[in-house]
């Protein structure tokens, strides 16, 4: 399973919706996720890929790491993962 298939079964899982429902183009809005749903969505991330996010929750707008849409947080994802590969 890739990247962005694993966290979209993450997203689905928050958002207690199928995959099948969640686009790259979707916001965690758009799910109906919440901050608590973000911050556990993070977690298990973060559990799954075994990587640190840069992201707070309690200041969201000054997290480095872009959680607007499944796309961006896929991406992000990505360079974590190649980052720590270096």
């Amino acid at each position: 399973m890739d990247v962005s298939d694993k966290v979209i079964e993450i997203v689905a899982e928050q958002a207690v919706l199928e995959p099948s429902d969640v686009s790259l183009d979707s916001t965690l809005e758009d799910l109906g996720i919440d901050s608590l749903g973000l911050v556990e969505s993070i977690f298990a991330i973060e559990e799954e890929f075994d990587i640190q996010i840069p992201f707070n929750a309690n200041e969201p707008e000054k997290s480095d790491f872009d959680i607007t849409s499944v796309r961006t947080i896929i991406a992000g994802i990505n360079a974590l993962i190649a980052d720590q590969k270096t």
